[in-house]
């Protein structure tokens, strides 16, 4: 790594936290640990970081509240940790507004791995340098692909960068209609299977952060068969 990312470990079991102190060093990361919620927000506001692991029950404040704290003011990539493995609770996190989730007991090589991958997508889209397409715009929804950034009525709006991609994808083709397949393609790069669930969680956050005054969301649902922009 060119230079260091920072990670801010948010876990209260102290041997597991420090496992991915250890881990994340040896990638190349610089990390910063807390064992309870009750200092993280005004953590994330007071230090830059790339991303956080945030486990899902602490002392205090649980993972979720954090998470949709965090979301008020930012769209730094979450990995949440958990020890609940039943589909339903990880929606719940990707409703909340986290970016993957990884169960307990697991592997810290592949959460290290993970963040690895969450940072890849969280980077700015590459413009080849013949593309003369730096913006997508679409009724009141401007993208910017080079600084990452979304505007709706020049107001800018904070997305995941899953939800990033994903509105990317539906601008790129107006009026057509994208299988849900394909949206998960497009927006998990590394390859990875996700439920059509997951992706319609994703759909869910994004229409509603689109939406202004109890307007009609310009992202429609087609049932059985995906998403489009009209």
């Amino acid at each position: 790594m060119s230079s260091k990312s920072k990670v801010l470990i948010v876990e209260d079991e102290v041997k597991i936290a420090q496992l991915l102190v250890d881990y994340l060093n040896l990638e190349g990361f610089n990390a910063d640990v807390l064992h309870s919620g009750t200092h993280v927000v005004s953590q994330v506001k007071s230090e830059i970081y790339d991303a956080i692991i945030l486990d899902r029950m602490l002392p205090e404040t649980d993972g979720l509240t954090l998470c949709k704290q965090i979301r008020t003011f930012s769209n730094i990539p979450i990995l949440m940790l958990t020890a609940r493995v039943d589909e339903v609770d990880r929606l719940l996190g990707l409703n909340a507004g986290a970016d993957d989730y990884v169960c307990k007991p697991f592997s810290v090589r592949e959460v290290v791995a993970r963040i690895q991958t969450i940072l890849r997508r969280a980077s700015p889209p590459l413009i080849s340098e013949d593309s003369s397409v730096h913006q997508l715009t679409f009724d009141n929804i401007c993208v910017d692909l080079e600084r990452f950034q979304c505007f709706v009525d020049k107001e800018p709006i904070e997305l995941t960068p899953v939800e990033f991609k994903l509105l990317k994808t539906l601008m790129t083709k107006p009026g057509v209609v994208f299988a849900r397949e394909m949206l998960m393609q497009n927006a998990y790069e590394d390859g990875r299977i996700v439920s059509h669930r997951t992706i319609d969680s994703h759909m869910k956050n994004l229409r509603q952060k689109l939406t202004k005054n109890n307007e009609t969301s310009p992202v429609q649902a087609v049932y059985g068969v995906g998403y489009k922009l009209v």
